[in-house]
């Protein structure tokens, strides 16, 4: 798709929508938004071109207003809370064909066949970074100060232990001291992992957050943002390392800024060969 053609954006919450739109617009792209209305920030309405509400289980209504605009590319940014989808939801007729096909009643699978049915549908659902390529995490240091010898010893170790969590599909956290993983992530999030090891195991801590051996960049990148700053100062965390290339660091530049007056280090991890992305 060239300049000027619309591109929808399918919006959960938080900042990572205006984000994916100010990029799209940066790119000449004409922003078409579907806010979700048990997620979406009102305020996204301001910075897009076009925006519609819709409930999470109205896809043949989403569908309509996409193809309408003359969307045949879409992204997906933002979060939609667990318990909103499995709990709140209430299906269309679109939707419960989707529900119908699925092999696991599980996240992934429920959007990877949202995902589909746009497909059928002729609208292509792109990597949710695809504007964003400037607010992801870099290869090694993106702070002046660098882990240390003994918490890169840590930082191996819990690169280690987070590869096979995320494996099972269980979580993409570790949080480590001295070698020992204080806690793993489970459906709690990333924020919370690292406050739990706060009380744990006191300050000192290393926090190593991967991506999934086939990460489908669709719609489900690793995310740090604020949050997360917040959370390691609460714990006294002094390491934060994620995979570089494919975890978005919300609002990167004064992430950095706000590491760097704090002392952490913030590092890039070189993703495996052989991980690469799903779609």
């Amino acid at each position: 798709m060239g300049e000027g053609e619309p591109l929808g954006v399918i919006a959960g919450n938080g900042r990572f929508p205006f984000l994916a739109a100010a990029g799209a617009r940066r790119a000449g792209r004409r922003v078409v938004a579907l806010a979700i209305r048990e997620e979406t920030d009102p305020g996204l309405e301001t910075e897009v071109d076009e925006l519609h509400w819709v409930g999470l289980g109205e896809l043949g209504r989403a569908i309509d207003l996409l193809r309408r605009a003359g969307v045949h590319e879409a992204l997906m940014a933002g979060q939609v809370q667990h318990k909103q989808i499995f709990s709140d939801i209430v299906p269309d007729l679109k939707l419960v064909g989707v529900l119908a096909r699925l092999a696991f009643k599980n996240t992934d699978s429920l959007i990877g066949g949202v995902a589909d049915a746009l497909g059928r549908e002729g609208i292509r659902l792109l990597p949710s970074v695809a504007f964003l390529g400037d607010q992801l995490a870099e290869t090694g240091a993106m702070t002046r100060r660098k882990p240390s010898r003994a918490e890169r010893a840590d930082l191996e170790y819990g690169e280690k232990v987070a590869r096979t969590l995320a494996g099972m599909d269980l979580g993409q956290t570790v949080v480590v001291k001295d070698r020992a993983a204080v806690a793993l992530e489970a459906m709690e999030g990333t924020d919370e992992v690292i406050r739990r090891a706060g009380r744990l195991a006191g300050p000192g801590t290393i926090v190593v957050k991967v991506s999934k051996p086939g990460q489908d960049m669709r719609f489900d990148v690793p995310v740090v943002g604020s949050g997360t700053h917040e959370a390691m100062a609460e714990a006294g965390a002094r390491v934060l390392a994620v995979d570089a290339g494919r975890t978005l660091i919300i609002d990167k530049e004064g992430f950095l800024e706000r590491a760097e007056t704090a002392g952490l280090a913030v590092w890039g991890l070189e993703v495996p060969e052989g991980e690469g992305e799903s779609s």
